[in-house]
């Protein structure tokens, strides 16, 4: 497979200047991707347990890390990191010395024209990361109804234009199924006005893949189940690519470094919850890697450590 294929890592060195790596720590990825994160742990000299729904993305990364002599030092698991507590009991591993969610999809599955996900390439209606998966977002476009889709538009792609952008494939779909991303992409095209900062199918297809994928359910109890599994000074590390999943990084980390949660007009504490993370403040791509990688634009990453 073409290593072009996967992107830089985004904010590599601000991710391990959070981690701070041991010598023989272990550390979690939940989202594989290439592996360029991955790598950089175990140069430092950590060991790595990742997970990643694609089965392309774990060939990939197995093989690099082969190729780049860390045999030994990784254990890759194809499955969704929202099932971290059931990988790493079924793994025996009780601590984790620090973890990284790079939230998101891979830029070589943007980048692959077959899989769907972008409006720059036309093809087969897709965008499902994992292939096992039964939903695609041809089945959305045709199926849902029209009140549904609007919802979905405004909800995971935050689309002003979302009512119109639904008249238009209800019009087109009366006739035939909308099966590619070309025509999608131009029925959008045509259906709402120029707009600064994109293409104008750019937040219906955002809001299409995270449909698809489930992405932002269970969110929450990930970074929870995480937290849980950290040694004390042990370290999360959560990259964010839109305000959506980056408002429930973030009121959840939040929630984890607060003591009492009771509503402020209780006189005394009843609810006994305990803050168990300091948060550090959240950090941008510095202006180096903003020239030379595009897709670090739009990224935060936030981290906290475990009390």
């Amino acid at each position: 497979m073409d290593e072009t294929f996967y992107h830089t890592p985004v904010m590599l060195g601000e991710v391990l200047s959070f981690l701070r790596v041991t010598e023989g720590g272990t550390y979690f990825d939940g989202t594989l991707g290439g592996g360029g994160h991955s790598l950089a742990i175990m140069k430092a000299g950590g060991r790595v347990i990742a997970t990643d729904l694609d089965a392309d993305a774990i060939e990939y990364a197995g093989e690099r890390f082969i190729r780049e002599g860390m045999d030994g030092k990784f254990t890759l698991v194809r499955s969704n990191f929202k099932r971290f507590s059931e990988v790493t009991d079924e793994l025996g591993i009780r601590e984790i010395d620090g973890a990284l969610l790079d939230l998101g999809v891979s830029s070589r599955q943007f980048d692959d024209g077959v899989r769907g996900f972008s409006y720059r390439y036309d093809a087969e209606l897709d965008m499902r990361m994992d292939k096992r998966g039964e939903l695609t977002a041809e089945d959305i476009v045709n199926d849902y109804p029209a009140g549904e889709l609007v919802k979905l538009l405004y909800r995971y792609g935050e689309e002003n234009c979302a009512k119109r952008i639904v008249s238009a494939i209800e019009r087109e779909r009366r006739t035939h199924r909308i099966k590619t991303t070309g025509e999608l992409a131009s029925l959008i095209e045509r259906s709402v006005p120029y707009r600064k900062g994109g293409h104008p199918a750019k937040k219906t297809f955002q809001a299409l893949r995270i449909e698809v994928n489930g992405e932002l359910d269970g969110l929450e109890k990930a970074v929870d189940d995480i937290v849980s599994k950290l040694r004390p000074g042990g370290r999360i590390c959560v990259i964010t690519f839109h305000s959506l999943e980056d408002r429930i990084i973030k009121n959840e980390l939040r929630l984890l470094a607060t003591d009492c949660i009771c509503d402020r007009s209780v006189p005394v504490c009843v609810c006994g919850h305990k803050a168990s993370v300091k948060l550090f403040k959240p950090v941008r791509a510095g202006e180096e890697e903003l020239k030379a990688n595009n897709r670090s634009r739009s990224a935060t990453l936030r981290a906290a450590e475990k009390l």
